[in-house]
């Protein structure tokens, strides 16, 4: 068989046929399947990109044989910094090479034969699709869920941009590897934490890796307590949340974050070299590694004290980086006696460490660190810590000094960017009427394609005055744009919702339509999102929802991680390494059938690992035997023998053992399993086309076109080509998924193993109906275990049905 012949053939029926494209009239049944869409920064799919895309489209093939209206969209998360960087490296404008990388890997998807409909293409850095992103960001600025604020951000100097936290990976750019610094600036955020709550209670109902709801849950980080104030010496007052007020007695000291703006007010001119330098080290420290439990705790003391609220005791503050005033209130208490980093922090400083939890019948060696029962603290000694809690906040609340809190890690998500390559922000700001929308009808506000864009700490659109010079649509002075472009994980965060409408030029989605596609059935992406795209994602859904515009809860319902193919070394693919694996050799070479099934034979889906490709010719060799045997069944496709001896139902109970198998594997995303229940069934077929005597040509014939059902959607080329063969003249794609026939799965006969006082002796084929007095008479008529059996009483028959007869002697 010509494969590459082959491929163009079908890829160009099912084109012609519009075999991917959805129809929306059929809502009622629709499965919509999504893989995360890629970033165009390289000209060809990478082997990852295969390992995702490919194995996702044979779900997708088995969904609509199943009888599903499958949607399966494919696009460009096409603005982002990659771009730009090549951009500043080679002088390629990041336009021309996106578009361009775009054409290359819109072929190479295409040659994959994936079932993509193509006619629900979206390209972020298009103006038909960021014009929405920025009606996006207008709705949330009317929510209020769109604010400005100058804030201490993460600033990486080589890229010369603002980080997200989640984008700093141990204190380094995730991009550049650069060392991430600390830097005040103005910027745009979006209020995520206003669904903290929501987003942490919504994990719960959803069809999502375990791990991946964790990470979510953990950053998050709901923690429920109370806010109590202390009051420095000064007079000044600040708050400290704690989910441990029945340490309170304890406390020996209190820590201020460095940021916080009562550091610098309260350091004594003794302390002020010391704190100053100290800030300037924190500085270079992400917030990340800060909160890091594993890091040693740091800090200096500013040379000022405070008042213990419960106790009037004075107390050092501390400025220390583990402490951020981004968090919380920008303050903790420390209590070394029952907090083992609070416990070192007080040794390395000689600060004194007071007993106030006593253990309960346990080992209460300080620090203790679990609940107990309280001691030197006047007043509530005796009580739990659980009652303690609840009695000390009260006594404080009384008093004006506290308050019933809780608290999330979750901070809100920082969108701005000093980067040319993204979504220009669409606002305008005027010197009398300040942050001015844009008007929706003056929507998109364009991203010129003229712009220095080197990077030099100012934002590239900031120099380009025919962008920046603008009139204020409220007043009509001039006015000065937005320099700033939006996180690229706002692109992201809706797209899902564009694809069913991609091509509305009057609104982002119909909402009726929308409500009846989505949510997502399956999404398919890597692991890495997690805290990022996944959250942002969940956020922007329930924003439009209470926005009006959409009635579900959440984006995906079901969501997969494909694990990662790593280079044959067992590390990371990348350039640098020299370990990158390209596709396209092996489809040149073998088809892409051929590489789609031993990606999905080869490796577990969820888990990946290292390259290997001494298998892909046992994937070639095991398509010439389907291509071989095919021969067969038409030559015997007019065989008149219709018996059914033992031979057919052998036959047919594999086929049925092989379709109930796959057809679960399939669901579950087991392709390495479901490929081996196909070349088990492969086997069977063989076995029985060799075996002696007549053959029923009927039930060879349908056997094997149950067999080229399930391969289908794992070489979907190879399997239309074979079908079309068997004389059928539709895609067999509109064919119907096997079922399961139980009926074939009852043998009239069984083989099980036979043993004596648990001892292996022989193998015994007898009637799967038999009851005990039967199989007696069975092993007593075998020669060989009559003469074990011989001069010998049975007391007790142990059966394990259709496996295993132990005879007890």
């Amino acid at each position: 068989m010509d494969i590459k012949k082959i491929e163009k053939k079908w890829q160009a029926i099912w084109e012609k046929e519009k075999l991917a494209n959805f129809n929306p009239k059929n809502s009622d049944k629709k499965y919509y399947c999504l893989e995360m869409f890629s970033y165009p920064s390289a000209a060809k799919l990478h082997l990852g990109h295969w390992y995702n895309y490919a194995p996702t489209d044979s779900f997708v093939r088995y969904k609509k044989m199943k009888g599903f209206e499958v949607f399966q969209p494919m696009g460009f998360d096409a603005f982002g910094l990659p771009a730009e960087n090549y951009a500043i490296k080679t002088g390629i404008h990041p336009k021309d090479s996106t578009e361009q990388n775009i054409i290359n890997m819109e072929q190479t998807l295409s040659e994959m034969g994936a079932m993509f409909d193509w006619s629900a293409e979206i390209k972020t850095c298009n103006e038909d699709y960021y014009k929405w992103t920025q009606w996006l960001f207008l709705k949330l600025y009317e929510k209020g869920l769109a604010y400005r604020k100058e804030a201490p951000v993460n600033w990486c100097p080589d890229c010369k941009t603002v980080l997200a936290n989640e984008q700093v990976v141990n204190g380094e750019c995730e991009r550049c590897k650069s060392t991430v610094v600390k830097k005040d600036l103005t910027q745009w955020f979006f209020k995520i934490t206003d669904y903290a709550e929501e987003l942490l209670q919504g994990l719960s109902n959803l069809d999502w890796p375990e791990k991946t709801k964790l990470m979510q849950k953990n950053w998050i980080g709901k923690s429920t307590g109370g806010e109590i104030e202390f009051t420095a010496e000064s007079g000044d007052k600040f708050k400290v949340f704690t989910t441990r007020a029945d340490t309170l007695f304890g406390v020996s000291y209190v820590v201020l974050a460095p940021e916080h703006p009562l550091v610098k007010k309260l350091t004594s001119k003794k302390q002020k070299k010391a704190v100053d330098e100290y800030i300037l080290e924190t500085s270079k420290t992400n917030e990340i590694d800060r909160l890091s439990t594993s890091r040693e705790k740091t800090g200096v003391y500013i040379g000022h004290n405070a008042i213990n609220p419960i106790n009037g005791k004075s107390v050092p503050i501390y400025a220390a980086d583990y402490v951020l005033y981004s968090y919380g209130t920008g303050a903790v208490m420390g209590v070394p006696s029952h907090d083992e980093r609070d416990f070192a922090f007080a040794k390395k400083h000689d600060l004194p460490i007071t007993r106030v939890i006593k253990g309960a019948n346990c080992n209460d060696e300080l620090p203790f660190t679990e609940d107990g029962i309280l001691v030197n603290s006047t007043g509530f000694d005796g009580l739990t810590s659980e009652e303690a809690r609840k009695a000390i906040i009260n006594k404080l609340v009384k008093e004006g000094k506290a308050e019933h809190k809780t608290n999330y890690r979750l901070r809100d998500w920082l969108v701005s960017r000093q980067r040319y390559w993204g979504a220009p922000i669409p606002i305008i700001h005027c010197e009398k009427c300040g942050a001015v929308p844009v008007p929706y009808q003056d929507l998109p506000v364009k991203l010129p394609y003229d712009v220095e864009f080197t990077p030099d700490g100012e934002s590239p659109l900031a120099k380009h005055e025919g962008y920046m010079n603008a009139k204020c649509p409220i007043c009509g002075a001039d006015a000065r744009r937005d320099p700033d472009t939006l996180d690229t994980f706002v692109c992201s965060s809706w797209y899902y919702l564009r694809y069913p409408d991609a091509n509305n030029a009057k609104e982002p989605f119909n909402s009726d339509l929308i409500n009846k596609i989505l949510p997502v059935d399956k999404y398919v992406g890597g692991a890495e999102h997690a805290c990022m795209h996944l959250l942002y994602a969940r956020f922007i859904t329930k924003a439009l929802r209470d926005m009006g515009y959409l009635n579900f809860d959440e984006p995906f319902k079901s969501l997969v991680h494909q694990g990662v193919i790593l280079g044959p070394d067992g590390q990371r693919m990348s350039k640098s390494k020299g370990n990158v694996i390209a596709p396209d050799p092996y489809v040149q070479e073998h088809g892409s059938d051929v590489l789609r099934l031993y990606l999905m034979f080869g490796f577990s889906y969820t888990e990946g690992g290292p390259w290997n490709d001494d298998g892909i010719k046992a994937i070639t060799k095991f398509l010439d035997r389907i291509e071989r045997l095919q021969a067969k069944v038409v030559a015997l496709s007019n065989n008149k023998v219709n018996t059914i001896g033992k031979n057919e139902k052998d036959l047919l109970y594999a086929v049925n053992y092989a379709v109930k198998a796959v057809d679960k594997d399939m669901e579950n995303f087991s392709f390495n399993t479901a490929v081996a229940r196909l070349m088990e069934l492969l086997n069977a077929l063989s076995k029985y086309d060799s075996a002696d005597g007549e053959k029923n040509g009927v039930v060879f014939k349908n056997a094997f076109k149950t067999f080229i059902l399930l391969l289908a959607p794992c070489a979907p080329h190879f399997a239309e080509e074979i079908w079309e063969s068997l004389g059928n003249k539709n895609s067999i794609f509109y064919a119907k998924y096997p079922e399961c026939d139980e009926n074939a799965l009852v043998l009239d006969e069984v083989e099980v193993a036979v043993q004596i006082n648990s001892k292996m002796r022989a193998k015994l084929t007898i009637p799967s109906t038999a009851n005990e007095e039967q199989i007696k008479e069975l092993i007593y008529a075998d020669a060989k275990l009559a003469e074990e059996l011989k001069d010998k009483t049975i007391k007790k028959l142990i059966i394990v049905p259709k496996r295993l007869v132990n005879i007890i002697v």
